[in-house]
């Protein structure tokens, strides 16, 4: 199956890849409901297949496809506003336009936060849009400052924020540890009402992790716009040698460091109680290496031949065309399953389990995708989506009249 025509297959593909790289990672918080511990606790002595799909998850996934999806999130928004300004005429239309739709991905993302699942990004992803909306007619030169500053503050930022060698008490970490099994017990086994209420404090405190993570988000949506107009993504045959050296420092640098970190994080979770590993220097050694690593991903997209462009397509480019509606549905599926108020599968199941869970609900996507675009251009929530923002444009022009 090919992309849509006028699509570029390379980015519904990446879009695809990116859905099912952050459904990898947020399995494990609908289980979970927390960021520390974020894979839960094992015994010193656990199965290693369950070591194994930890250790997978965190290498190659955690803080790898969440860069992807927002760095495309601004090739989006660099493609989309150009296509607003040749429809509409001018650059000020075309901005309003795209305006109204990041005003209703804003309430998407407050429903989904809210009534779904605490983890939401989109929220950000449509604040850190209204922030950028003027440097869509900028120049390349202002784009690419204003990326180098934003990117350069943040790392200074979180070097600032995770000073080397701070550790927690014992104490810290018993009281931390009770509080991390009582959250997991009310979202495994508790009623509607009190997963509702844990739900509702975990997405406010995850509105004010996301003013911190903002810059980031901005930073990636910067680099998807230079990526757009420098002909990077859309021309990647023309800019194979830039693609080779990001999937050799994607590679040579990324890989080591996830490596170090996924181990970090395995051992935290068998030894909860460890200080061998300085948490807050790997958490700067991954916003480093994941998102290098997920360069490398991108950059290894970018080479690939025909023959594996159009097969990875077949599979992945139905998924990312309903980038939207598949995100908000493996939030659905997986608070369901795992989930006190649902089946509440998250008390019983194994890390692998859950591994193996987390490739059912990909193949269910997949199928479903597929099935779905046979008959309709876009899928239900891109639909709805576009929709209530050409109403929120006909709105005033129908009050006037």
């Amino acid at each position: 199956m090919s992309s849509k025509p006028g699509r570029l297959l390379q980015l519904d593909v990446l879009r695809g890849l990116a859905v099912f790289g952050i459904l990898l990672v947020n399995v494990w918080a609908f289980a979970w409901g927390s960021l520390s511990l974020r894979y839960g606790t094992l015994a010193p002595d656990a199965p290693w297949l369950d070591q194994a799909a930890i250790f997978f998850v965190a290498a190659f996934a955690e803080l790898k496809f969440y860069p992807i999806f927002a760095f495309l999130f601004g090739a989006g928004f660099a493609l989309q506003t150009r296509s607003l300004k040749r429809q509409l005429g001018s650059w000020q239309a075309a901005q309003a336009a795209y305006r109204r739709r990041l005003r209703w991905l804003l309430v998407f993302g407050l429903l989904h936060g809210f009534l779904i699942w605490s983890g939401d990004v989109l929220t950000s992803y449509a604040v850190a849009g209204m922030l950028i909306l003027p440097l869509a007619a900028a120049r390349l030169g202002r784009v690419r400052n204003r990326a180098w500053l934003v990117a350069g503050g943040f790392l200074l930022f979180i070097c600032l924020l995770y000073p080397v060698g701070a550790t927690l008490s014992p104490k810290d970490i018993a009281e931390g540890l009770q509080t991390f099994a009582s959250r997991h017990a009310t979202y495994t086994q508790g009623d509607l009402a009190a997963v509702a209420a844990l739900r509702a404090r975990d997405y406010a405190m995850q509105l004010l992790y996301a003013i911190v993570m903002l810059p980031h988000i901005i930073a990636l949506f910067l680099l998807g716009i230079l990526a757009v107009r420098f002909g990077w993504l859309l021309q990647p045959q023309r800019h194979r040698q830039l693609w080779r050296w990001v999937l050799l420092l994607g590679l040579g640098v990324g890989l080591p460091f996830n490596l170090l970190s996924a181990s970090a994080t395995l051992w935290q979770t068998l030894h909860p109680y460890q200080t061998l590993f300085n948490e807050p220097l790997l958490g700067i050694l991954l916003f480093i290496g994941g998102p290098l690593l997920a360069a490398g991903y991108v950059a290894a997209l970018m080479l690939a031949g025909p023959f594996m462009l159009q097969w990875l397509g077949s599979w992945l480019a139905p998924v990312g065309r309903m980038a939207l509606t598949n995100y908000l549905l493996q939030s659905l599926i997986g608070t369901w399953l795992l989930q006190g108020p649902g089946l509440g599968w998250a008390a019983r199941l194994r890390p692998v389990e859950m591994l193996g869970l987390t490739v059912l609900i990909m193949a269910g996507q997949v199928v479903l995708s597929r099935y779905w675009l046979r008959y309709f251009k876009q899928g239900p929530f891109e639909v709805l989506w576009r929709r209530v923002a050409r109403l929120d444009q006909s709105a005033p022009q129908s009050k006037e009249a």
